[in-house]
C-alpha cells in the first residue's frame, strides 16, 4: 500500500462521497498531532512555535505544500500558534486527500 505522504492529491470537484467513517478511523492513524473534529467532517492540527517568525516559516512551508498538490488547508495564526483544518469543500467532508496533505504537513521540521 502507497504510504500517504508518498501519494499525489487528485483533483476533487464534487460527485463523490467523503470517506466513510471507517477508512477516516484508519486513515488518522497515519497522522501525528490531528484531530478529527465532532462533525467528522474536517481534521484539525495545532501547532505552537518559539515565535512569530518560526509559525511564519511553518506557514510558508505548508503553504508552498498546499499549492503544490492543488488542496489547501484553512489556516489561522496567533502570534506562535498556527491552527490547520483540512476538509473536501466540495463533498462537504473528507477526501483522502486530507490526509495526504496533512501526511506531507507532518514531514515540516523547523
Amino acid at each position: 500500500m502507497l504510504k500517504l505522504k508518498e501519494a499525489q492529491c487528485v483533483s476533487c470537484e464534487g460527485g463523490v462521497e467523503p470517506l466513510a467513517k471507517s477508512a477516516v478511523t484508519r486513515l488518522m492513524t497515519e497522522l501525528t498531532g490531528w484531530m478529527l473534529l465532532k462533525d467528522g467532517r474536517s481534521i484539525e492540527k495545532n501547532v505552537e512555535f518559539k515565535n512569530f517568525d518560526k509559525a511564519m516559516d511553518f506557514v510558508n512551508l505548508v503553504a508552498d505544500l498546499a499549492e503544490f498538490a492543488g488542496h489547501h488547508p484553512d489556516i489561522d495564526i496567533r502570534y506562535n500558534k498556527v491552527k490547520l483544518v483540512l476538509s473536501t469543500h466540495a463533498i462537504g467532508g473528507l477526501s483522502q486527500n486530507d490526509f495526504i496533505l496533512a501526511s506531507k504537513i507532518d514531514t515540516i521540521t523547523l
